[in-house]
C-alpha cells in the first residue's frame, strides 16, 4: 500500500461493521473525539462480557482469515482470500471491566457474538488504534495474546514504529522473538530492513536466528541474496545453519546452487547436514536431483548417509531408480 493510499484510507470514516456479524446486540458510536477516551468508557459499560470492535486499514499481505465452521456437523473452511483484504477487524473481549482477549479477523468472516453486546466504533484512526493496542502488550507478554498480531496487521508507519520498539534490546526476549516473526510476513520493505539490521547487529543470538528464519517468508527480492550471503559467510555456524534452512523454504536454481555450495565447502558437519535437510525440504521435488549428486560426490560419510535417508523418505521415482541402479552394480 502506497503512502498516499494509506493516508487516504486513514482519513475515511471506518464505520462498516463486519458483513456477517450475527447473534449480537450491537450499538454503534463514534470515536472521532478520541479512541482511548471512548474505549475506556466502554470498559465499564454493562452488561458484561461484551466485545468492542472496529476496522482499520490492513497491511498488504496480511494473515487474515476465518476459522473453521461446522454447518450441520460438517467442517468447512471460512472465506479463502485470493487477495488479502484491505481492512482488518479488531475485537476486544471485555470481562470484569478489563480486556481478556484481542482478536484480528477478516471483514468477510462470519462472526457470532453468542448474544453478547458488541460496541462498534466508527471513525477510528489507525495511529490511535496502534497506541491503544500498545498498552496491552507489556502486561500480557507472558500469555502471548493478540495485541502484537493486531498491531502487525495494521497498515501504516505507526505500526512499524511500535513493532520496532518491541524488538529493542531492552524488551523481554519472548516479546522480541514474537515480534520478529511479523517483519517478514506483514511489514514489506520496512520489515525487511528491520530484519537486516537485526541479523547484522543484534546482541541476542536467538533473536538473530529468528530474524534469519523470518527472511524466508519475506517477498523482498534482496531477502534471498541476504540468506545466501549468511549461509556462506557468517562466522557463527548456528546462524549459517539457520540461513541454509531458510533457503530450503524458497525455490529455484539459485537456492539449490547455494545449498550445494554449503554442502561442499562449509567446514562444519552440522551445517552440511542442515543443508541436506534444506534440499529435502525444497518444494515440488526440486531437491531430489541435487541429493542424488550429493550421494555420488560427497566425501563426508555422515552427509552421504543423511542424503541417502532423505532420498528414501521421498519415495520419488528418481530416487527409487537411483537405488535400483546402485543395487545392480
Amino acid at each position: 500500500m502506497t503512502r498516499a493510499f494509506w493516508l487516504m484510507a486513514a482519513a475515511l470514516p471506518l464505520a462498516a461493521q463486519p458483513k456477517l456479524l450475527i447473534n449480537a446486540k450491537v450499538d454503534t458510536r463514534s470515536a472521532a473525539a478520541g479512541l482511548e477516551r471512548e474505549f475506556r468508557t466502554l470498559l465499564t459499560a454493562q452488561p458484561q462480557p461484551a466485545w468492542i470492535g472496529y476496522t482499520v486499514p490492513a497491511a498488504g499481505g496480511s494473515h487474515l482469515g476465518c476459522e473453521l465452521v461446522s454447518p450441520g456437523g460438517w467442517y468447512a473452511p471460512g472465506v479463502i482470500h485470493l487477495e488479502p483484504p484491505d481492512h482488518a477487524v479488531i475485537l476486544f473481549r471485555v470481562e470484569a471491566n478489563a480486556v481478556s482477549r484481542i482478536r484480528t479477523l477478516s471483514p468477510e468472516c462470519e462472526i457470532d457474538a453468542g448474544g453478547d453486546p458488541v460496541h462498534w466504533l466508527a471513525d477510528v484512526q489507525p495511529a490511535e488504534s496502534v497506541a491503544l493496542l500498545v498498552t496491552f502488550v507489556p502486561q500480557r507478554d507472558v500469555r502471548g495474546d493478540g495485541a502484537v498480531k493486531a498491531i502487525a496487521l495494521h497498515a501504516g508507519p505507526a505500526a512499524d514504529a511500535a513493532l520496532e520498539r518491541f524488538v529493542a534490546p531492552d524488551q523481554p526476549e519472548s516479546l522480541r522473538q514474537r515480534t520478529v516473526g511479523w517483519f517478514g510476513s506483514a511489514r514489506g520493505r520496512r520489515g525487511f530492513e528491520a530484519l537486516k539490521n537485526l541479523v547484522a547487529s543484534d546482541p541476542s543470538e536467538p533473536v538473530r536466528e529468528r530474524a534469519i528464519s523470518t527472511l524466508a517468508v519475506s517477498k523482498e527480492p534482496e531477502a534471498a541474496d541476504l540468506l545466501i550471503s549468511l549461509a556462506r559467510n557468517d562466522r557463527n555456524p548456528r546462524l549459517r545453519a539457520q540461513a541454509v534452512s531458510a533457503l530450503g523454504r524458497k525455490s529455484g536454481p539459485k537456492m539449490i546452487a547455494a545449498i550445494r555450495e554449503v554442502i561442499e565447502k562449509d567446514p562444519d558437519t552440522q551445517v552440511k547436514r542442515r543443508a541436506v535437510s534444506a534440499l529435502h525440504a525444497l518444494p515440488d521435488g526440486e531437491g531430489i536431483a541435487p541429493l542424488i549428486e550429493v550421494v555420488k560426490t560427497t566425501q563426508n560419510a555422515d552427509v552421504r548417509r543423511q542424503a541417502m535417508s532423505s532420498l528414501g523418505q521421498s519415495r520419488d521415482p528418481r530416487a527409487l531408480a537411483f537405488f535400483e541402479d546402485v543395487l545392480k552394480r
